[in-house]
């Protein structure tokens, strides 16, 4: 009997330790938790806010004033549908991410017949760059999957 309780207050020490660096090790640094990525266009991990977005591409692409207000119209909308997405609990993951790559489409065409042709070169080359980065991230998720090995 003695035994048992040893072990038991044993186990019980063990688990009270490890679980919170289990639950350090599930969560992202502090750093990242308040930054939105950078990376990838305030899309992966974490919506950008739409102003941020909005002033990095004025930089980028030399947006006028118009079309400042219609990008942030149009990036606030976006990030409206995605925030009631991901409340929408009846919907399985796979259609969440399949909604949300078309709200990303979407808002990503809508932004590109904002521009005149030498924005819209830039614009496609930001694009072109940010799915080869997330090619290189995800190579699984390319649209060329590599075949099964052969047996």
């Amino acid at each position: 009997m003695l035994k048992h309780s040893l072990l038991v207050l044993v186990a019980v020490g063990a688990v009270s330790v490890a679980v919170p660096f289990a639950a350090a090790q599930d969560s992202p640094p502090a750093d990242q938790q308040s930054q939105p990525s950078q990376e990838h266009g305030g899309w992966h991990r974490g919506q950008q806010d739409p102003a941020q977005r909005t002033q990095e591409l004025t930089k980028q692409l030399k947006l006028t004033s118009d079309q400042q207000t219609k990008v942030l119209d149009a990036l606030q909308s976006a990030h409206t549908q995605m925030e009631s997405l991901r409340q929408d609990t009846s919907l399985s993951q796979q259609d969440r991410r399949a909604k949300m790559m078309d709200i990303h489409k979407n808002t990503d065409s809508q932004i590109r017949g904002l521009l005149d042709s030498n924005q819209q070169k830039k614009w496609d080359e930001m694009q072109a760059k940010r799915e080869q980065r997330m090619e290189n991230h995800h190579p699984d998720a390319g649209s060329n999957p590599t075949p099964p090995p052969q047996q």
